[in-house]
């Protein structure tokens, strides 16, 4: 039902955006370039339907998510991994935050970071046409998440946890925006913010990748054994910088075809959003060091797995 929508508004923005495309056309830019702009352009209408949807799940359904993660040990992992999935603003930071003060176990943590999937769900589904890579990658992602969720646990089973405890998170989403904010005009504003600054994202990045094919041949490069062989532990630890744009990039480097599924998988997985920063920021150094390796060798075999079976 959702990707017959999705189809409709493309269907929809043919129509009302071929002024626009005539106009950019008219400057004479190369054609790389005014791809770039016209694609990006294109994305617009359905970056903001689909953060729409995801402002109104995260503003009455977070909180709800997050007490249940709480309150249930023994499914909290699982729970945890399902609710990641959803690419919520803001909810690694808020499993940060609960980590630090011991409220939910490191295997809960590492499967809410491998779960998340960041920009990459709502750039996909803005590009109907590649809509069906959406359940391969929610369905590895959460398998892998609960399946190494479960396994961390049981490996450090000594772990002090204190489920009672009260937690405030005083730590910011992206765009300046509160994870747990109840402010109602934030159901239009957040998502209109975050538009703007996925679009411009979205643009710089089309542009780079749009000009490496042009002009270096990138996807050749990237083909090469060397270069392919490589690949998942690069996008492994690319996955790690803190930014969407990330993820923004290891997407689009999926849709146009120069990296491949289990690449894009490892970084992707890899890619805990904000988290990390509040991990980095408030947990003891050594423990955030270890979680960072335990996601950058799960993150590293599940690509290389991905790539050998796939």
């Amino acid at each position: 039902m959702l990707i017959s929508i999705l189809e409709k508004i493309n269907n929809f923005n043919e129509f009302i955006f071929a002024p626009l495309d005539g106009f950019i056309e008219s400057f004479g830019l190369p054609e790389w370039a005014a791809d770039a702009l016209i694609d990006s352009f294109h994305l617009l209408p359905f970056l903001f339907f689909i953060f729409i949807l995801i402002e109104l799940f995260e503003f009455y359904f977070s909180n709800k998510i997050d007490n249940w993660i709480k309150k249930s040990e023994k499914s909290s992992i699982l729970v945890a991994s399902l609710a990641s999935i959803f690419p919520q603003c803001g909810f690694s930071v808020i499993a940060s935050s609960l980590y630090t003060k011991r409220m939910i176990t490191k295997g809960c943590l590492i499967a809410v970071y491998l779960g998340t999937s960041d920009e990459a769900i709502p750039i996909l589904l803005a590009h109907p046409s590649k809509a069906y890579l959406v359940i391969p990658i929610v369905g590895i992602k959460l398998f892998i998440a609960i399946l190494m969720g479960y396994f961390i646990d049981l490996a450090f089973a000594k772990q002090i946890i204190d489920p009672k405890r009260d937690v405030v998170i005083e730590e910011e989403g992206c765009c300046k925006h509160s994870p747990e904010s109840e402010n109602k005009r934030e159901l239009i504003l957040h998502p209109l913010f975050h538009t703007l600054n996925i679009f411009g994202f979205i643009l710089v990045i089309t542009l780079i990748l749009n000009f490496c094919l042009e002009n270096i041949h990138l996807g050749g490069l990237l083909a090469g054994n060397s270069s392919k062989l490589l690949q998942p532990v690069i996008a492994t630890v690319v996955g790690l910088i803190p930014n969407c744009a990330v993820s923004i990039a290891i997407t689009m480097m999926l849709i146009k075809g120069t990296i491949t599924f289990g690449t894009a998988m490892s970084g992707l997985l890899s890619n805990a959003g904000l988290g990390l920063l509040v991990l980095l920021k408030n947990n003891d150094f050594k423990d955030t060091l270890k979680i960072i390796f335990i996601l950058l060798v799960i993150s590293v075999v599940s690509g290389y797995a991905i790539n050998f079976f796939g």
